[in-house]
């Protein structure tokens, strides 16, 4: 089963970014294919082929209670033929409780970009890279928010597109920001 760890935004976070993400015009560009935003989340580790009950207990004894970032949509990039919006921890201890959370769902942090795909390039064989849609670097920072848990998803392919199942949730400790406020009192 192929499996990737992930953090999902809220349904406000995402709404933001869904009525930002419409005014660039992706639906009727030819060139682009956006990315449905009921996938939108944020890969902290891809596992590819793995054992998902092996995986989840592993998961599990790592990650629960690890402190959670307080983050953000804000910006825009891209990889080739890839256009996404960045995510963006609101502090240097919630961009340290983020890279935890990469090492502990068994990514790399030193090579993780934060981030959401927003759309990737139409396959198309013999074509010149995808400039992208204009005003895609214009979008505006999105709310804060705080996730209460990593997911570890499957990922299979229909025939109408990918298909994202959470096979297991661990639940995340304070955000960091508030726990340092606490370690302070």
């Amino acid at each position: 089963m192929r499996l990737f760890t992930a953090l999902w935004p809220p349904p406000d976070a995402v709404s933001a970014l869904r009525a930002d993400v419409a005014g660039l015009g992706l639906d009727d560009d030819p060139a682009w294919r956006r990315s449905p935003t009921a996938r939108w989340h944020v890969t902290l580790a891809f596992h590819g082929e793995d054992e998902p009950g092996r995986r989840a207990r592993e998961l599990q004894q790592r990650a629960a209670g690890a402190p959670a970032p307080r983050l953000r949509i804000a910006g825009t990039g891209e990889f080739p033929g890839v256009l996404w919006a960045g995510v963006e921890p609101a502090g240097p201890s919630d961009a340290d409780a983020l890279a935890g959370l990469v090492a502990l769902a068994g990514g790399a942090p030193d090579r993780f970009v934060a981030h959401l795909t927003l759309a990737r390039a139409a396959r198309r064989r013999g074509r010149a890279a995808v400039p992208a849609p204009a005003g895609s670097r214009d979008l505006p920072a999105g709310p804060w928010w705080t996730p209460s848990e990593v997911l570890l998803v499957a990922s299979r392919g229909t025939r109408s597109g990918l298909v994202y199942e959470p096979v297991h949730r661990v639940a995340l400790g304070l955000s960091s920001g508030v726990a340092d406020d606490v370690a302070r009192r």
